[in-house]
């Protein structure tokens, strides 16, 4: 209001009286003026509230989003532990399985070992008894041959009569008389 009183004034003062200035030129930067300072005076408050509304949500968008960064770091973070552990937990289980696979392995080997000396045994003892049995098959077959060889040499040499006198000689030595 003090602007259009200095307006007034302004023209008073050229023309020796109160009036107004209807001259578009010279008013118009006097009516930009005025514009501008009613804009300043009340789209300060307007824009400082609109602008401090915009502050306030970067303010919180920038905590939101630090805060979910802080949450994605805990997550990446107990992630990597579980990755650890189970990276931990695999290597355990692998040495343990390798640990049983050594175990059982030798275990294997001393078994076959085992068997094997059995096997060893028993055909030792197979061997022994196949060996046993041909010798004996042998020593009858031997006394089979070496009777039915004395039986046809006995047939071809004795005679009635030495036959007859060798059984006499056989009961007189078992001691019978005849």
């Amino acid at each position: 209001m003090g602007t259009f009183w200095w307006i007034a004034s302004v023209e008073e003062a050229a023309e020796g009286g109160f009036g107004l200035n209807l001259d578009l030129f010279e008013t118009n930067i006097v009516n930009l003026a005025i514009v501008i300072g009613v804009l300043i005076y009340f789209g300060q408050k307007v824009l400082g509230k609109i602008l401090a509304e915009r502050r306030e949500n970067i303010e919180k968008a920038i905590a939101e989003a630090e805060k979910r960064q802080k949450d994605a770091a805990a997550q990446l973070a107990d992630r990597e532990k579980k990755l650890a552990q189970a990276q931990a937990e695999a290597q355990r289980i692998v040495e343990q399985a390798q640990e049983r696979a050594k175990v059982a392995k030798e275990e294997i080997l001393a078994q076959g070992q085992k068997d094997i000396e059995r096997l060893q045994a028993e055909a030792g003892q197979d061997l022994s008894a196949a060996q046993e049995r041909a010798i004996a098959e042998l020593r009858q077959r031997a006394t089979q041959l070496a009777l039915e060889r004395v039986e046809s040499q006995l047939k071809a040499q004795l005679d009635e009569g030495k036959q007859q006198k060798l059984v006499d000689n056989s009961i007189s030595m078992l001691g019978g008389s005849r």
